[in-house]
């Protein structure tokens, strides 16, 4: 071989290796910001249901999609700086957990990359969406109207705690639509002639000040509001009810798993499958703006017996008969 057919043969040689490596390249896989208001201690079904929505969608963790988890663990304040990360991170999807205080983050942050939110009250009013029919913009999601699922339980525990002269509210005061819930409930009570109190907590040691303020001012029965912050400690609310022998409601059926008395609202697990399921679609093309804002349709209401049996209280017929699950 002639030198110059030498040369002009390595040379093309060079120029093909690389474009052949670069072929050989994986995709990028697609990337999903996750942000949420609380903490992952404790909230591991709700990333199981994300999942099962995704997986029904045919994405799969780490095989056709990555994700980016950021956890504020109760600290509100630090999701806008979560949420602005995400977003310089180039993330194709954001999934805003926990509330209007993470779904306003995100819409803050970026109005391009699609959000799929959970909120609590209207989002329309909060200003996230147009409508919940159209939303318009670069956010749908799921939400739970907990207003309405505050004055149910105040309803319940009433029944289930007749004798109750002072009932107790316990909310968190850092999230949004916890004021006006509390407001929707005392409107009640007084309708209906009920003592009621709120007592208000945002971190761990608030919660041991607002127990201990719930047994000074004797209080016969608690109702847990809906709260981020409270899901990942409740634990921790479930032990403090015990300890001080006061019947208490929570919003999710995983609270009575772990030993408190009753809850009603809706399913954890079946709210971010949903999630799950519509960023499947958004990362195959649809756009948000089309996809109407999710209610739910089932509300579940769990009592423990053992726990009643333990406050020395007995759940009435009518109660029993309502419940969509007793655990023995």
């Amino acid at each position: 071989m002639r030198r110059r057919q030498f040369i002009a043969l390595l040379g093309g040689a060079a120029v093909a290796w690389p474009l052949a490596a670069h072929a050989q390249q994986p995709a990028k896989l697609p990337i999903i910001g996750f942000l949420h208001s609380a903490s992952p201690e404790g909230l591991k079904q709700i990333v199981a249901g994300l999942h099962q929505g995704l997986n029904e969608a045919g994405y799969v963790e780490g095989q056709n999609v990555a994700f980016e988890y950021r956890w504020a663990r109760g600290q509100y304040d630090q999701l806008p700086a979560m949420a602005a990360d995400l977003v310089q991170r180039k993330v194709d999807v954001i999934i805003a957990g926990g509330g209007e205080v993470a779904a306003r983050a995100a819409k803050d942050a970026t109005s391009t990359i699609p959000v799929v939110f959970t909120a609590a009250s209207d989002p329309v009013r909060a200003g996230l969406v147009a409508s919940l029919a159209q939303p318009g913009g670069n956010l749908t999601g799921l939400v739970t109207f907990t207003s309405v699922v505050e004055t149910k339980k105040f309803g319940l525990l009433r029944e289930m705690v007749p004798k109750a002269r002072n009932i107790a509210m316990l909310i968190n005061p850092a999230f949004p639509p916890a004021e006006p819930d509390s407001r929707e409930v005392e409107s009640l009570a007084r309708t209906l002639r009920q003592k009621l109190f709120v007592v208000r907590a945002s971190d761990e040691h608030e919660l041991d000040i607002a127990f201990a303020t719930a047994v000074k001012e004797k209080a016969g029965a608690l109702l847990v509001a809906g709260d981020p912050f409270f899901n990942s400690q409740r634990n921790r609310l479930v032990a403090l009810a015990s300890r001080n022998t006061i019947p208490a409601i929570y919003e999710f059926r995983e609270y009575v798993v772990e030993g408190g008395l009753m809850s009603y609202g809706t399913s954890l697990p079946e709210n971010y499958r949903q999630m799950g399921s519509y960023v499947g679609r958004i990362l195959k093309g649809t756009h948000p703006s089309g996809l109407p804002v999710m209610q739910p349709t089932k509300f579940v209401f769990v009592i423990n017996l053992k726990t009643a049996k333990l406050l020395r209280l007995t759940v009435p017929p009518n109660l029993l008969a309502l419940a969509d699950e007793v655990i023995e």
